[in-house]
Formats: structure tokens, C-alpha cells, sequence
């Protein structure tokens, strides 16, 4: 993984093998991020993600191998217990064009990602909705 600051935007490069929650938590402690959003592209072969159960009020995981293009990229990272929280969600297209995704909770990365971090002004700080059994905005 490599990095570079332009005032208020952070462009990350994942290499084969980099695992993009955890670089992207990492840029984010470096960087001291509280409040961005986050949009990118790329490739992976080895990513887990989730869709959310009302019923059980926690995550289907689902994990997915083989050659996948990344689609789209979005999310944000915000703060719990002030510490970087990494939200995000992923759209890959397999063999054949099949589209999947969710929920990221981790990905590596098979070729390369391009990954903007867009700096936004001030902090957010997450707390958890036990009723929900997720971790919401607090304003």
C-alpha cells in the first residue's frame, strides 16, 4: 500500500495481496481521518461481505473467490469510542459479468485498487443501537 495527502483528499494505491479494511484503517490513524467519505476501484480475488438480517438482527457473511473487478467502492469512516470506524460496501463483477456484493468486511486485493479518501470538516462519532444491533451516526 502507498499513500499521498492533496489538502483534503487522500488517494490510496492497494497492491496485490493488501486487504482493504485494514489499509484503509490504517491510512485513517495515520492520517488522523474522523469524518470522510470513501469511493473506489479495483480487482479481487478472496472478499467477504454481508447483507444484514432483520429478523436476526446481525450479518449473513458470504464469502466470494476468483477473479472479480471491483464495481464500486463506497462508504465512510467516522468514529467509535474515538478511535477511525471503516463503513463500507462493495460491488464486484465476476465471470460472466455476475454482479455480487454487501457489506464489506474484508477483501484482498488480486491486481491493484484506487481507492479516494474525500476529508470532510469535523468528526462523527458512532454509538450502537442495541435495538438494531448496529452501530449508527450520533449527531
Amino acid at each position: 500500500m502507498e499513500y499521498r495527502v492533496f489538502e483534503d483528499t487522500v488517494l490510496v494505491r492497494l497492491d496485490k495481496g493488501d486487504e482493504i479494511v485494514g489499509c484503509l484503517l490504517d491510512v485513517a490513524k495515520k492520517e488522523g481521518l474522523t469524518l470522510a467519505s470513501v469511493s473506489g476501484i479495483g480487482a479481487t480475488d478472496d472478499f467477504e461481505v454481508g447483507v444484514f438480517d432483520l429478523v436476526r438482527s446481525d450479518y449473513e457473511h458470504i464469502r466470494f473467490g476468483g477473479n472479480h473487478e471491483i464495481v464500486a467502492l463506497a462508504g465512510n469512516i467516522t468514529s467509535k469510542d474515538g478511535a477511525p470506524y471503516i463503513h463500507l460496501h462493495i460491488t464486484c463483477a465476476g465471470e460472466g459479468g455476475k454482479i455480487v456484493g454487501g457489506h464489506l468486511f474484508e477483501a484482498k486485493i488480486s491486481l491493484t485498487a484506487e481507492i479516494f479518501l474525500q476529508k470532510g470538516q469535523g468528526r462523527a462519532e458512532r454509538l450502537r443501537d442495541e435495538t438494531l444491533g448496529i452501530n449508527k451516526i450520533r449527531f
